[in-house]
């Protein structure tokens, strides 16, 4: 059986069931974006704005955002959208010129890192980022073998789709990359998972090395978000990092979704592990919206690529997409939204917890600050995954206008990643829809 290509995706055969605004729409949608893009929900949302944690809907409804990691220090936030609107009336252009708001930026991320990771280059998407790091990495390694885990999503450029599997079957991978089981402590080894994550990335390097590949780099994405999100215990990585650099590779960590302070503990996904990546990619939540990314590397491993290669990139780095970096660093900083994810996050976990020993279906909650995953089972005894009764509930709860998603291997785990202003309020709110769906799911089981 072929899985879906996406996880809760609407089925255009269902339109007829919709209202004539909505069919109106996505006949528009069809005949101009094609079928490629794909929606959300068993009902697709029209969304027409957005403040903090909430968006709202054509028709006046309020939603809570539970799910999008992009407006990271919320939708719309003062802050960054004078900015935005101070820069664009002044100067936008690119890094060939002077200007000193690039370097205010740059000099403000690089803070927040380890001393040994003190280079940035601009990109404006992950992907863009997710490629430049392979060359990089292959450029000073040598090497070409790639590994990463089973379900990863790293992009989607043609080198970068050839190692993130969870794209499908019919994207297929390189055949310099190969893949890992997650850390999955539920269904592994929960005894020691960083040994067997460990285990596991020796035989890819070694199988490499049988056709004749060298190894180049392990790059994970360091809370595993499309393989079901696995955050504990703290430091697993480390074992894993040590064998790929002995076997002459780099560590690349895709920041993308666990940085900018949403796991709590610390700013960076990786910090959890006490390991310092060679390279880092970073993406979405860095303009909370607006296109900006780039690749933090440490300058040994850069230098060399730099020196040889002829990289530029026309709107990466241009003073506009930098003045939104720098006002959501700043608002990061003064609201404390670090602090917050971990504060509430932590409340959410606890509150989820609760809801797990009254809903067998529920098999763990797992997570760090604001990214939370809960895993759904058919039998806690087997731990077999439910994706039917994940899908179910992610659209109960929209119903219930609480916005949320879902990922792993089987699309049976919630996965839980909202602004970082999300309150203790907006966690009730949260924990009484789940309560209620899971109620009602349970009911009708």
């Amino acid at each position: 059986m072929v899985k879906p290509l996406m996880v809760n995706a609407f089925d255009p055969a269902s339109a007829d069931n919709l209202d004539a605004d909505l069919r109106a729409l996505l006949v528009r949608r069809q005949k101009v974006l094609g079928p490629s893009y794909k929606l959300f929900y068993e009902e697709p949302v029209h969304l027409v704005r957005a403040q903090g944690v909430h968006m709202f809907d054509a028709q006046g409804n309020r939603y809570l955002d539970v799910y999008n990691n992009v407006p990271s220090v919320g939708h719309c936030h003062p802050h960054v959208v004078e900015a935005i609107s101070k820069q664009v009336a002044t100067l936008n252009t690119h890094t060939r010129y002077l200007h000193e708001l690039i370097l205010t930026y740059a000099e403000k991320l690089i803070s927040t890192f380890p001393p040994a990771l003190s280079n940035v280059m601009f990109t404006c998407t992950g992907s863009e980022t997710s490629d430049l790091a392979l060359r990089v990495a292959r450029n000073f390694t040598g090497g070409t073998g790639i590994i990463v885990t089973e379900t990863a999503y790293h992009g989607i450029t043609s080198a970068v789709s050839e190692i993130s599997p969870s794209l499908g079957e019919h994207v297929p991978l390189g055949q310099h990359v190969r893949t890992v089981p997650a850390p999955d402590p539920l269904r592994g080894d929960a005894a020691d998972v960083g040994a067997t994550f460990a285990k596991h990335v020796q035989s890819a390097i070694d199988d490499l090395k049988r056709h004749g590949i060298k190894v180049a780099a392990l790059i994970v994405d360091t809370i595993f978000s499309s393989d079901g999100v696995y955050a504990d215990p703290a430091g697993f990585l480390a074992p894993a990092v040590d064998v790929v650099r002995r076997a002459g590779g780099v560590f690349i960590a895709d920041e993308v979704q666990p940085g900018f302070g949403r796991t709590g503990d610390a700013m960076w996904g990786f910090q959890r592990h006490g390991v310092v990546p060679d390279l880092v990619i970073m993406g979405k939540p860095m303009g909370n919206g607006l296109p900006i990314a780039g690749l933090v590397a440490k300058p040994e491993v850069l230098k060399d690529f730099a020196l040889r290669a002829r990289y530029f990139n026309t709107f990466g780095g241009n003073p506009v997409s930098c003045a939104a970096g720098l006002a959501v660093l700043e608002v990061l900083e003064r609201e404390q939204l670090q602090q917050n994810a971990k504060t509430v996050g932590r409340y959410m976990m606890q509150g989820l917890d609760e809801l797990a020993k009254r809903y067998r279906q529920i098999g763990q909650v797992r997570g760090a600050g604001f990214f939370i995953g809960v895993d759904l089972v058919k039998d806690r005894e087997t731990h077999e995954p439910d994706p039917a009764f994940a899908i179910r509930l992610v659209n109960g709860l929209k119903k219930r206008f609480i916005l949320i998603g879902a990922s792993g291997p089987e699309g049976h785990v919630l996965k839980i990643r909202p602004p970082l202003p999300f309150s203790r309020e907006n966690a009730d709110e949260f924990l009484n829809a789940v309560d209620d769906t899971l109620r009602e799911a349970h009911a009708n089981c």
